[in-house]
């Protein structure tokens, strides 16, 4: 993880260059619709006997639904065309394992990123974060497994912490004028890139799109 925090930190060193020395970086949130994908989305377990149980727990299906979250980042220009960007963001998404003759397994996944992105501006915007961008980059993905039966407030919650590597690329729009606030909309796509081994007992890939309408300053 100490890898994946120096990578995604780079944008912001290299920020750190005379170059930027001039420019007053570009803030901006979001409010984001996550929607699952891949394994994320939906995950089928083989049948498999549990000694505990003392008998075959038959196929299980998981998957996770339509998540919330939000983006917080900093935009630092470099020249007409390219900025390079920190961003903070966070989300959650519900969901259920069921099986055959089973209880139904409440689950709820939530996750923190630290990404460093670069934005490539075709219309030689980027001092201006306007118009359509261009976005791909890295991230520190800090995430939570929670799984619970019945009420989810009041009963018993089995919880697994991973830290791990994501990936992010998409494209956006800034709409507005040269001064003042614009309205930005975003689509993204993230992909989990490292600690996604099942056979070795990590979970899932963490792979969604994600849709962010929010405001750049």
């Amino acid at each position: 993880m100490r890898r994946a925090l120096l990578l995604t930190a780079l944008p912001l060193i290299l920020a750190s260059g005379s170059a930027l020395q001039a420019q007053s970086p570009h803030f901006g949130f979001s409010l984001n619709l996550v929607f699952p994908t891949g394994d994320f989305n939906s995950k089928s377990y083989p049948p498999y006997y549990s000694p505990s149980a003392g008998y075959t727990i038959p196929t299980q299906k998981e998957g996770y639904d339509l998540g919330l979250g939000g983006t917080f980042f900093m935009s630092f220009p470099v020249d007409r065309s390219l900025a390079l960007r920190m961003s903070f963001s966070g989300a959650a998404n519900n969901g259920t394992n069921t099986a055959p003759g089973e209880a139904t397994i409440n689950l709820r996944h939530s996750e923190f990123n630290l990404g460093g992105e670069m934005e490539i501006f075709p219309n030689g915007t980027a001092f201006r974060h306007r118009g359509l961008y261009f976005l791909g980059g890295i991230s520190a993905d800090f995430e939570q497994f929670d799984r619970s039966f019945g009420d989810p407030l009041y009963d018993y919650t089995d919880t697994t912490r991973k830290s791990r590597m994501g990936a992010t690329v998409g494209f956006g729009h800034s709409f507005g004028y040269d001064a003042g606030a614009r309205f930005n909309l975003e689509f993204t796509f993230h992909k989990t890139i490292s600690g996604n081994n099942t056979d070795a007992g990590d979970p899932p890939s963490t792979d969604y799109l994600k849709l962010g309408l929010g405001w750049v300053f």
